[in-house]
């Protein structure tokens, strides 16, 4: 499947309360994944939001070299701005200058990163947004991270009590700062307790919008694995039931009844924080961007035709 040859027919056969859902996903690569990639342009929208990942051993060369490449490609670029690896204030100008100069990009995903020791000034992206220069960025937007299952990284007792205190410092940064914010969350599987975790952050005074995290298809061994590695504990269950089946145990994994679910109670209650989601590639790229337009993601696509 191809954005270039959806035809009326497989549009026909989309449920629209999910389809509704999808409009405006956003896809997460890393340059060594992007690069395998001939042509963005056969797999994802024009203008779909592409956030690039920056892990621990990748290079701000290859970073700007992917975001101008998709900017190019006609994609709104998001890279990783991740707090730990930064090491001060003159990294951290040069890491801008270079994104809005060289690769003409305009939105910025903050978060601590995946190391637990600093390299530097900054632990969290609270650090970062606290800074002048992101202020004098003048990024359009910028989101920052949240937890629906908590972060034992941030609260090692298991609780939510500094997630939750650094979302109420969010909130209120939201309101003295001229970009718009989101929140991006981790990856989920269980539909109810993220419901409930939305909101009980609207209950609590949140009001930013919220980007929830998916998992796209991949095998289920290759979901078990990063679910472990990223500390998605709680929804691990879900792939646990599933691994019990000896029938589904070789099946791709489907994000389609988490997102189903989701998609109708936004539908019910149109109020509710979660506005988009956002796509993890687990089983790769091309997988994901197959499944999300087959699903309705490129309904809105133009170019598209019958």
């Amino acid at each position: 499947m191809s954005i270039l040859n959806f035809s009326a027919e497989k549009k026909s056969e989309i449920n629209p309360v999910l389809e509704a859902f999808l409009k405006d996903f956003s896809i997460e690569v890393m340059p060594r994944t992007a690069a395998k990639i001939e042509s963005f342009k056969e797999l994802l929208p024009k203008k779909t939001r592409v956030y690039i990942a920056h892990l621990e051993g990748t290079t701000i060369d290859e970073m700007i070299v992917t975001a101008k490449r998709l900017t190019l490609e006609g994609y709104n670029v998001m890279p990783h701005f991740p707090a730990r690896i930064i090491e001060n204030k003159h990294i951290l100008v040069d890491w801008i200058n270079q994104y809005k100069n060289e690769a003409g990009v305009n939105e910025a995903l903050l978060l601590a990163g995946g190391v637990d020791n600093p390299y530097g000034d900054f632990h969290c992206s609270m650090d970062l947004l606290e800074t002048e220069e992101f202020d004098k960025a003048g990024f359009k937007n910028l989101h920052v991270a949240g937890h629906p299952e908590g972060n034992m990284d941030i609260d090692k007792d298991g609780s939510t009590k500094n997630v939750d205190a650094a979302i109420s410092w969010k909130q209120e940064f939201s309101k003295r700062t001229d970009a718009n914010m989101a929140m991006t969350t981790q990856f989920c599987f269980e539909a109810g307790p993220v419901i409930d975790w939305a909101n009980r952050m609207a209950s609590n005074g949140i009001d930013i919008p919220i980007h929830i995290g998916v998992a796209g298809p991949a095998k289920l061994q290759t979901m078990i694995k990063f679910s472990m590695a990223c500390g998605v504990g709680a929804s691990l269950r879900v792939l646990k039931r599933r691994a019990k089946d000896v029938t589904k145990l070789l099946l791709p994994f489907k994000p389609d009844q988490f997102l189903i679910e989701l998609a109708k109670h936004k539908a019910s209650n149109p109020d509710f924080l979660i506005t988009n989601v956002h796509f993890f590639p687990l089983g790769g790229i091309k997988t994901n961007a197959n499944w999300t337009i087959e699903n309705g993601g490129a309904s809105a696509i133009p170019a598209i035709k019958s």
